[in-house]
Protein backbone atom coordinates (compact mmCIF):
# COMPACT_ATOMS: atom_id res chain seq x y z
CA UNK A 1 0.00 0.00 0.00
CA UNK A 2 1.01 3.54 -0.42
CA UNK A 3 2.02 5.73 2.27
CA UNK A 4 -0.45 8.58 1.83
CA UNK A 5 -3.06 5.82 0.96
CA UNK A 6 -2.44 4.35 4.52
CA UNK A 7 -2.19 7.52 6.02
CA UNK A 8 -5.86 9.07 4.96
CA UNK A 9 -7.16 4.87 5.92
CA UNK A 10 -5.99 5.10 9.36
CA UNK A 11 -7.33 9.42 9.61
CA UNK A 12 -10.17 8.01 8.26
CA UNK A 13 -10.98 5.16 10.50
CA UNK A 14 -9.25 7.59 14.05
CA UNK A 15 -12.73 9.80 12.76
CA UNK A 16 -15.05 7.04 12.44
CA UNK A 17 -13.96 6.07 16.01
CA UNK A 18 -14.35 9.45 17.43
CA UNK A 19 -17.50 10.03 15.77
CA UNK A 20 -18.88 6.68 17.60
CA UNK A 21 -17.69 7.66 20.84
CA UNK A 22 -19.80 11.02 20.35
CA UNK A 23 -16.55 12.65 20.95
CA UNK A 24 -16.73 14.05 17.32
CA UNK A 25 -20.41 15.03 15.58
CA UNK A 26 -22.93 17.38 15.49
CA UNK A 27 -23.45 20.40 17.95
CA UNK A 28 -26.56 21.25 19.31
CA UNK A 29 -28.08 23.58 17.51
CA UNK A 30 -30.32 26.42 18.68
CA UNK A 31 -33.62 26.71 17.33
CA UNK A 32 -35.74 29.37 17.27
CA UNK A 33 -39.28 29.04 19.80
CA UNK A 34 -41.75 27.06 17.47
CA UNK A 35 -45.02 28.87 17.39
CA UNK A 36 -47.50 25.82 18.56
CA UNK A 37 -50.71 28.09 18.30
CA UNK A 38 -49.77 29.82 15.00
CA UNK A 39 -49.25 26.53 13.39
CA UNK A 40 -52.06 24.86 14.72
CA UNK A 41 -54.36 28.25 13.88
CA UNK A 42 -57.53 26.91 11.59
CA UNK A 43 -57.84 30.87 10.33
CA UNK A 44 -55.88 33.63 8.63
CA UNK A 45 -56.67 36.00 11.22
CA UNK A 46 -55.72 34.13 14.11
CA UNK A 47 -52.45 32.86 12.72
CA UNK A 48 -51.83 36.80 12.09
CA UNK A 49 -53.07 37.29 16.22
CA UNK A 50 -50.75 34.45 17.21
CA UNK A 51 -47.60 36.69 15.43
CA UNK A 52 -48.80 39.67 17.09
CA UNK A 53 -49.77 41.57 14.08
CA UNK A 54 -52.44 44.05 15.19
CA UNK A 55 -52.76 45.76 11.53
CA UNK A 56 -50.11 45.10 8.67
CA UNK A 57 -49.61 48.03 6.97
CA UNK A 58 -49.62 47.16 2.80
CA UNK A 59 -45.76 47.82 1.22
CA UNK A 60 -44.37 47.98 -2.52
CA UNK A 61 -40.97 46.73 -0.83
CA UNK A 62 -41.85 43.13 -0.57
CA UNK A 63 -41.45 41.45 -3.70
CA UNK A 64 -43.71 37.61 -3.71
CA UNK A 65 -42.99 35.56 -6.60
CA UNK A 66 -45.33 32.61 -7.14
CA UNK A 67 -47.07 31.41 -10.54
CA UNK A 68 -49.94 32.56 -11.78
CA UNK A 69 -51.36 29.06 -12.18
CA UNK A 70 -50.46 26.10 -10.28
CA UNK A 71 -51.10 22.99 -11.84
CA UNK A 72 -50.04 21.01 -8.98
CA UNK A 73 -50.66 22.20 -5.75
CA UNK A 74 -48.15 20.32 -3.79
CA UNK A 75 -45.35 21.93 -4.99
CA UNK A 76 -46.18 25.73 -5.63
CA UNK A 77 -42.67 27.31 -5.60
CA UNK A 78 -42.58 30.71 -3.49
CA UNK A 79 -40.07 33.69 -3.16
CA UNK A 80 -39.97 36.76 -1.08
CA UNK A 81 -37.55 39.39 -1.53
CA UNK A 82 -38.16 42.24 1.60
CA UNK A 83 -36.49 45.01 0.47
CA UNK A 84 -37.52 47.21 3.69
CA UNK A 85 -34.90 48.00 6.03
CA UNK A 86 -33.98 45.63 9.31
CA UNK A 87 -36.14 43.25 8.07
CA UNK A 88 -36.31 40.74 11.03
CA UNK A 89 -38.65 37.95 9.74
CA UNK A 90 -40.91 36.96 6.50
CA UNK A 91 -43.81 34.64 7.71
CA UNK A 92 -45.97 33.23 4.52
CA UNK A 93 -49.82 32.92 5.45
CA UNK A 94 -52.04 31.18 2.91
CA UNK A 95 -55.49 31.81 3.80
CA UNK A 96 -57.38 29.54 2.19
CA UNK A 97 -55.36 26.11 3.52
CA UNK A 98 -56.76 23.90 6.82
CA UNK A 99 -53.48 25.73 8.27
CA UNK A 100 -52.95 28.94 6.90
CA UNK A 101 -49.83 29.63 8.56
CA UNK A 102 -47.22 28.06 6.40
CA UNK A 103 -44.20 29.34 7.66
CA UNK A 104 -41.49 31.89 9.37
CA UNK A 105 -38.51 32.69 8.61
CA UNK A 106 -36.45 34.98 10.92
CA UNK A 107 -32.98 37.07 10.04
CA UNK A 108 -30.22 38.14 11.69
CA UNK A 109 -29.03 41.74 11.68
CA UNK A 110 -27.68 42.17 8.35
CA UNK A 111 -28.89 39.46 6.45
CA UNK A 112 -30.08 39.20 3.02
CA UNK A 113 -34.25 38.90 3.75
CA UNK A 114 -34.76 36.04 0.96
CA UNK A 115 -36.60 33.28 0.90
CA UNK A 116 -37.40 30.88 -1.73
CA UNK A 117 -38.96 27.25 -0.81
CA UNK A 118 -42.50 25.21 -2.38
CA UNK A 119 -45.57 25.50 0.05
CA UNK A 120 -48.40 23.04 -0.48
CA UNK A 121 -52.04 24.95 -1.46
CA UNK A 122 -55.00 23.18 -1.00
CA UNK A 123 -57.31 25.19 -3.64
CA UNK A 124 -57.04 28.57 -5.35
CA UNK A 125 -55.91 31.37 -2.64
CA UNK A 126 -53.82 34.38 -1.62
CA UNK A 127 -50.37 34.08 -0.59
CA UNK A 128 -49.43 37.14 1.78
CA UNK A 129 -46.06 37.89 2.77
CA UNK A 130 -45.68 39.27 6.11
CA UNK A 131 -43.07 41.28 7.02
CA UNK A 132 -41.30 42.29 10.50
CA UNK A 133 -39.58 45.05 10.44
CA UNK A 134 -38.67 47.57 13.74
CA UNK A 135 -40.98 46.13 15.62
CA UNK A 136 -43.73 47.05 12.83
CA UNK A 137 -45.59 44.76 10.13
CA UNK A 138 -45.89 44.98 6.42
CA UNK A 139 -47.73 42.47 4.16
CA UNK A 140 -47.77 41.86 0.37
CA UNK A 141 -50.14 39.05 -1.28
CA UNK A 142 -50.41 37.46 -4.92
CA UNK A 143 -53.49 35.11 -5.82
CA UNK A 144 -52.51 31.99 -7.03
CA UNK A 145 -55.13 29.16 -9.03
CA UNK A 146 -54.58 25.59 -8.06
CA UNK A 147 -56.14 23.09 -10.55
CA UNK A 148 -54.94 20.27 -8.55
CA UNK A 149 -55.00 20.51 -4.38
CA UNK A 150 -51.97 19.31 -2.14
CA UNK A 151 -53.62 19.48 0.33
CA UNK A 152 -55.89 16.55 0.28
CA UNK A 153 -57.57 17.68 -2.30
Amino acid sequence: MKPLRRSVLKLFAASATLAAAGLLGARTAFAAVWNKVGFESKTGADALKSLGVANAAASKDIQITAPEIAENGAQVPVTVLSRIPNTQSISIVIDKNPFPLNSTFEFSNGADSYISTRVKMGQTSSIMALVKADGKFFTASKEVKVTIGGCGG
